[in-house]
């Protein structure tokens, strides 16, 4: 890892050369980032060390929202990897890349930033560091409307979203009309963003509002031609259906502010008991997500009993794989996705844990179907 101390920013990632600079959608950029390999940035030669750097921890943040070192949502993760998720930085909005990437690139990309709207220092803070917004848009458009789809999906009448936004927008506009009604609270008149366009803005809106980016009074009057409840507790009060979804656990959307720091301490995610002996672990599921079995690998001290269960999101055992064995050193054991009594389960996030009688870890695993 580098480290780089600019004002009070710890940015824990290194600076790469552009591993592919003869690919004709990338051939602009010459810095490259992988983030938690889930999303690649590459930028121009005129970002600066401390812009690219700053985008990476926002990215990072926005994905590994308790910063442990893993990405909160493993189905997001596991789509923004499989779609080579992107995020360009241009030197300005003239910069010849843009036709590169945007003829060539066949990954993932839903936004761009420029050199002048990165400001380190202010992270997220509207009109002055845009890298919030733009990477939020990476995120949400390649990972989580890709996951779950009846949730947030941004066609007409698609989804729980898409039913919010008619609701905020006063109706369902599939223009942009000329005067919103005037009980709407979501009223975007950029006549250049479509339906879906309005979808993956609102979304943006309703996160940033929770997490409290836009809890200012210039900030709140700025935006108030766009977006009105701008602080916490009025995106709770007058928006109570997205409010509802971007704080459903099951979804796991970011709920705390980038401040523009990645540097992790650790790389668990688990609750560990103090005096754990280095020889219990328990290993990463593989695959995950899966369809239709996944494995998962452990290491317990020799002649100690253990168990391992799955539960589902409210932490209740569907499958118990491993009761009170006594171990014999590394193992392995199956899940196919079934309970205890034989009924598959449904798509989603579903933790895996391994217990014994002075200690306990649990990881996140994803089912697909």
């Amino acid at each position: 890892f580098f480290t780089l101390l600019l004002s009070q920013n710890e940015v824990c990632f290194d600076i790469m050369d552009n591993p592919y600079p003869n690919d004709p959608a990338l051939v602009s950029f010459t810095k490259y980032i992988n983030v938690l390999d889930c999303i690649d940035i590459y930028a121009e030669s005129q970002i600066s060390d401390s812009k690219i750097l700053h985008a990476a921890a926002i990215a990072a943040e926005l994905l590994d929202n308790n910063e442990d070192g893993i990405v909160d949502d493993p189905a997001v993760e596991y789509y923004l990897r499989s779609l080579d998720a992107m995020m360009p930085i241009f030197n300005s909005e003239w910069s010849s890349g843009q036709d590169n990437v945007f003829d060539y690139y066949d990954g993932c990309i839903s936004a761009a930033l420029y050199r002048n709207e990165i400001d380190p220092s202010q992270p997220g803070h509207w009109g002055d560091d845009a890298s919030v917004e733009e990477i939020l848009h990476t995120i949400n458009a390649c990972g989580q409307l890709e996951v779950y789809p009846d949730t947030f999906g941004l066609d007409p009448n698609s989804s729980l979203m898409s039913d919010a936004m008619d609701i905020a927008r006063g109706g369902q506009f599939l223009t942009v009309p000329n005067n919103y009604p005037e009980e709407a609270w979501y009223h975007y008149d950029d006549w250049t963003c479509d339906y879906q366009c309005m979808g993956i803005e609102y979304l943006y809106w309703c996160i940033v509002s929770d997490m409290g980016i836009l809890n200012d009074i210039q900030t709140c009057n700025g935006i108030a031609n766009e977006w009105e409840p701008c602080t916490p507790e009025l995106f709770e009060q007058i928006d109570t259906l997205m409010y509802a979804l971007v704080n459903n656990i099951n979804y796991l959307l970011p709920q705390l502010a980038p401040d523009g720091n990645y540097c992790p301490t650790s790389v668990q995610i688990n609750h560990e008991s103090s005096n754990n002996p280095q020889f219990f672990k328990l290993s990463s599921a593989y695959p995950n997500p899966f369809n239709p079995e996944t494995n998962i690998h452990y290491s317990v001290l020799n002649g100690h009993a253990f168990s391992i269960d799955i539960m589902d999101i409210q932490g209740k055992i569907i499958k118990t794989l491993i009761n009170d064995k006594i171990s014999h050193g590394n193992g392995q054991v199956k899940w196919d996705g079934k309970s205890d009594d034989g009924i598959m389960m449904s798509s989603g996030l579903y933790f895996y844990r391994l217990s014994s009688s002075d200690y306990e870890e649990t990881k996140k695993i994803v089912l697909l179907r």
